[in-house]
């Protein structure tokens, strides 16, 4: 009888995969997903990240009941093989579930291949075209005043770009702290209004350009809660101010309409973070809905795609802007600033300052440094895990249920988080 799980061909060395894990940690509360990969070569592992933080104990079974076992014996080199096996034995494809578990294999395996080869992840795709990673953080606060004030700190830590989020009305509010209870008199007391939101703004932005240095690059999320028509109106509102972007003005839902809201907006459109195919965020470039795509690229599926992604975007004038906050772990930030340093298509790379309990649980974890990340020189991604450390800050269930659950109109209709 054939194993159909063995190799398919002679390898070109004699190195076998033993075991694939998942291993999870919260060192910032935040839960954390990274895949390991050993090989019978003593001391040859790789490290990958998977963390899909809202549903992560579905990722962990998936590798660890699924994944494994098509993996293990098979010769670590064939990364492109080894990750569309995983992919089609599924056989109902995509989703970020799968795609974080793809993508934990894929960066791992990544990271075998640099350490066999004694050179970056980076040198692997063809090396330099720029030394560092310029990135953003992001800035908020309950007032105005209180985000200018936020947004002078960062920058005098040397950040150049800098995204500006100011608290709305309701319990659902984005990027800073909630302001309960403003609508006494509506069904849901703490809801979220997007003409409310429409109308603070452009108000924080007018202050943002009378009190920040010119040569600020300026950013705001949206995340996701516009009609198109709001979209156009918000973006005609902000011409003025000069915005570097203005991130995920509709929900994917309505992505269809992207195309004539970028055609309408003068401000740039950035979307992509819900992204969780290859094939949606290829539709974002190709079909001109957006000016920098923004997926989180272990729900697409790892490094190999998201490489793919980027030469594309490449050949369609688009530009990266890699998602990177908290819930990506420092594996996946290697990963986001490895293709950052490679690709020509690179617009701006957002960035998370990691706590040193994370640091402790990943050393090497890179460090943002007068706002530029610079990779790794060690071969591989230069980043290991001591599972000790990672053991002391265990996964828990994702807050963001709660949260989620709460962003709602002041009728009380569930609003997109």
């Amino acid at each position: 009888m054939i194993d159909t799980f063995a190799n398919p061909w002679p390898p070109r060395e004699n190195i076998k995969i033993t075991s694939v894990r998942a291993i999870t940690t919260a060192p910032e509360g935040t839960a954390l997903v990274v895949v390991r990969i050993d090989t019978d070569v003593p001391g040859l592992y790789g490290l990958g990240c998977a963390t899909f933080t809202q549903r992560w104990k579905a990722v962990q079974t998936y590798v660890d009941e699924h994944v494994s076992r098509l993996l293990v014996g098979r010769y670590p080199g064939d990364i492109s093989d080894l990750t569309r096996l995983i992919g089609f034995t599924a056989y109902w494809r995509g989703g970020p579930i799968t795609n974080n578990a793809i993508s934990g294999v894929d960066q791992a395996l990544w990271d075998i291949a640099g350490k066999r080869a004694g050179l970056p992840v980076y040198e692997l795709l063809g090396g330099k075209v720029r030394a560092k990673a310029d990135t953003y953080l992001h800035a908020s606060g309950s007032t105005i005043d209180a985000t200018i004030e936020h947004a002078h700190q960062l920058i005098d830590r040397g950040q150049r770009y800098v995204r500006l989020q100011i608290s709305t009305p309701g319990g659902g509010g984005y990027g800073a702290p909630a302001l309960p209870g403003e609508y006494p008199e509506a069904p849901y007391p703490n809801g979220w209004s997007a003409r409310d939101y429409l109308r603070r703004v452009p108000e924080l932005f007018a202050t943002a350009r009378r009190e920040l240095p010119d040569n600020i690059e300026l950013l705001h999320d949206v995340h996701s809660r516009l009609t198109p028509k709001e979209a156009i109106w918000l973006a005609r509102a902000l011409e003025d101010y000069r915005l570097f972007f203005l991130e995920d003005v509709l929900a994917p839902e309505l992505w269809d309409r992207l195309p004539e809201v970028r055609a309408a907006s003068p401000v740039p459109i950035a979307v992509g973070e819900l992204t969780t195919s290859m094939t949606d965020a290829v539709h974002l470039v190709r079909d001109g809905g957006v000016d920098l795509i923004r997926s989180h690229i272990s729900d697409i599926g790892g490094l190999t795609p998201a490489r793919k992604l980027a030469e594309l975007a490449e050949l369609c004038g688009v530009r990266t802007a890699w998602h990177g906050p908290g819930d990506t772990s420092p594996i996946g930030a290697a990963a986001n600033v490895a293709l950052d340093v490679s690709s020509p298509a690179f617009g701006i790379q957002e960035g998370h300052v990691y706590n040193d309990a994370t640091h402790q649980v990943f050393p090497g974890t890179l460090r943002i440094e007068q706002g530029w990340l610079t990779p790794n020189d060690a071969p591989g991604w230069g980043i290991d895990i001591d599972e000790d450390a990672a053991a002391r800050f265990p996964a828990e269930l994702s807050g963001h249920d709660a949260w989620a659950a709460g962003a709602r109109r002041p009728d009380g209709t569930l609003e997109a988080p």
